[in-house]
């Protein structure tokens, strides 16, 4: 993918963790270390994840946090801005939202990558439609479905004679 897509980043005033604490309280939860624990988790690097994979890698660390804690915490977080929930070949994905720019993504329908792209050519032409109908944008999600070029490199191989063992 051309550099002229990749995403730009975008500073923050304060971390998802401390912006999560002020939802919390704001809301008159309870802080505890399982939710922190979750949010750390999840902000410690950039990638798509489903429930089932972050309590895979929750339990690595802290065997004690439930299944109900982490799907609880998850759609906290969504309410909360810091996560934005999408739904792929039928599994609930989440991704950053704090903290990232506005962005689209390309979804292989053979092997479930996600491929993120920010476009402002796409920009321009949501906001002209926007325009032309009296519309105020507040945010838009496009999911271009398609087959990925490594997926398409194996479909169109050569048959071998290892494809029949």
């Amino acid at each position: 993918m051309a550099n002229e897509f990749a995403l730009e980043s975008i500073e923050v005033s304060s971390s998802p963790r401390e912006r999560f604490v002020e939802y919390l309280q704001s809301r008159g939860k309870r802080v505890t270390q399982q939710r922190l624990q979750i949010v750390d988790r999840i902000f410690e690097r950039h990638d798509h994840f489903d429930a089932d994979e972050l309590i895979a890698s929750l339990g690595q660390v802290d065997a004690k946090i439930s299944r109900a804690t982490v799907y609880r915490t998850l759609d906290e977080l969504v309410d909360a801005g810091l996560l934005k929930a999408m739904t792929l070949t039928g599994r609930r994905v989440y991704e950053h939202d704090y903290g990232y720019p506005q962005h689209d993504h390309l979804h292989c329908k053979k092997c479930d990558q996600l491929i993120e792209f920010a476009s402002d050519e796409l920009v321009a032409l949501r906001d002209a439609v926007a325009r032309k109908n009296g519309f105020r944008v507040t945010g838009h999600r496009l999911i271009i479905s398609g087959i990925c070029a490594d997926c398409q490199k194996k479909q169109n191989r050569a048959k071998s004679p290892l494809d029949l063992i």
